[in-house]
């Protein structure tokens, strides 16, 4: 403190002047090296501006190939999801084939049977009663001839008259006859027709399912051809896919580790009672971690199962097992979850037998006389009688809770092939903001720079307005000095 007292007081005892002079002599030292001053301000801003640029061109540059091998990834798990689609609807329209339209010649044969039976009862229709003689036209003009009063003659003219009304009532009875058995032939083809149509609703019903199934199986080959061609439409389709089926699976894997812990909570008390509720692992209860393993077991077979199944594909060597072996597999993880199941109820059940004991001594306790023991009695009785129902209740959901949990596999696999693509969406924001923080911090780096100079400047004011002072005065010098040069030029000239 006295040596900065002594330095301040250097130039005179008065602490202000000295100070003053101290500032003055500081100014000038600015004012001096004001040139270098801003070149290095300059130089150092520039350098740290050139550095952040080249920064944020390394991330955009990342950022492009971080988002160009997203879309590999996204067009590369949709290619394979459509191939798998494709395959499937080939598989369903091969079943399809040999399901029902193997049966197809049996149709044909039937629908042939009934065209020839509607094409028999049609020819049986279309026959006409047998015309009258062609010597009838003849004997009624015979008959139209006048008779001119002779017995004989108007006899044998009533005769063959007779003999034409004869013929035409039987021909009339003949042809009514045929109109009756075209009748009976017609409706005798209406259950013909309706077994053709119904054969023919069956060819059109399977037809159309076919139809259909083309039709799935068109867009879904045009959706392979987007995918293929890698259009940038088919990428952000299948990211925004991906982003349901992330937020979907997480919904429903929150829903099962809530499921766990209603699971875990089940079970834990009665494990204490078997594996001792004093022993601890570290800071953790054995009896909670052996409950957890318990339902660590259970999701794992749940796993082993469905991957046997080929439901799930998290382990690409159980599906690729012979079938014998898969088989084999399936049923020892079915069997070990269904032990595990049986287990649970088991636990469940006593963890009520647990609770009634824990009720039972409390009641116990807190009796403090006969009258209060009778009445304790009471009521334990009166609610033995349906304590029955939470028992089983808790039986069934210990058994039901470890298969529901078997079906984690499902939507942990969705969640899993999603996840790479949220967190490739994710990075790219976070290098964006990055990106933009730094774009951002170059062009302020650039206004510091400025502000810093204008500020060093500030403090050197006064020498540069005497500075600028001078050489406004030595330009009107010299511009009067080359006036008057050139006035007397003239003047010489003239």
């Amino acid at each position: 403190m006295n040596e900065l007292t002594s330095l301040t007081n250097l130039w005179s005892s008065n602490t202000a002047v000295s100070s003053l002079i101290w500032l003055a002599i500081l100014i000038t030292l600015l004012y001096l090296g004001r040139l270098q001053a801003h070149q290095v301000i300059s130089s150092s801003f520039r350098m740290l501006h050139t550095s952040l640029r080249l920064w944020a061109s390394s991330i955009s540059q990342l950022i492009n190939r971080l988002k160009q091998r997203n879309k590999e990834v996204l067009l590369a798990a949709g290619e394979a999801e459509v191939q798998t689609k494709i395959e499937r609807e080939f598989n369903r329209i091969s079943t399809i084939v040999q399901r029902d339209l193997s049966q197809y010649p049996a149709i044909h044969r039937e629908i042939k049977s009934a065209i020839e039976t509607i094409e028999s009862d049609y020819q049986n229709c279309a026959e006409t009663a047998p015309l009258p003689p062609a010597w009838g036209d003849v004997v009624a003009t015979i008959t139209a001839l006048p008779s001119n009063g002779d017995p004989s003659v108007n006899k044998i003219l009533e005769n063959i008259k007779q003999s034409i009304d004869d013929a035409q009532a039987q021909s009339l009875s003949a042809y009514q006859k045929a109109g009756s058995n075209r009748h009976k032939a017609l409706a005798k083809m209406q259950p013909d027709f309706r077994k053709l149509d119904d054969k023919m609703d069956v060819v059109k019903g399977k037809v159309d399912s076919l139809e259909e199934r083309g039709q799935l199986i068109d867009q879904q080959m045009e959706e392979y051809l987007n995918i293929r061609a890698g259009e940038d439409k088919a990428a952000s389709i299948l990211a925004t896919s991906s982003l349901t089926q992330f937020f979907i699976a997480g919904l429903v894997l929150t829903i099962a580790a809530l499921g766990g812990l209603i699971n875990f909570q089940l079970i834990a008390m009665p494990m204490s009672e078997m594996v001792g509720g004093t022993s601890y692992i570290g800071s953790v209860k054995t009896s909670d971690i052996a409950a957890l393993v318990i339902i660590l077991i259970e999701i794992a077979m749940g796993v082993f199962l469905l991957e046997s199944l080929r439901i799930t594909h998290l382990f690409p060597m159980i599906g690729s097992m012979d079938d014998k072996m898969r088989r084999r597999m399936m049923m020892i993880s079915f069997s070990i979850l269904f032990i595990l199941a049986g287990i649970e109820a088991s636990l469940a059940y006593m963890r009520d037998l647990l609770a009634l004991d824990h009720e039972a001594l409390q009641h116990a306790l807190m009796s403090s006389n006969t009258d209060s023991n009778v009445n304790s009695n009471q009521v334990a009785g009166s609610s033995a009688e349906f304590r029955w129902i939470p028992s089983v209740g808790q039986m069934i959901m210990g058994f039901i809770l470890p298969f529901a949990l078997a079906f984690i596999a499902i939507p942990l696999e969705s969640f899993i092939h999603a996840l790479r693509t949220v967190l490739g969406l994710f990075a790219i924001a976070l290098l964006r903001t990055l990106h933009l923080a730094l774009r951002s911090s170059a062009s302020l780096v650039t206004q510091v720079s400025k502000i810093i100079i204008s500020f060093y400047d500030l403090i050197i004011m006064v020498p540069l307005s005497m500075e600028s002072g001078f050489k406004k005065m030595s330009l009107k010098k010299a511009n009067k000095n080359e006036t008057s040069h050139l006035i007397s030029e003239t003047n010489q000239i003239d």
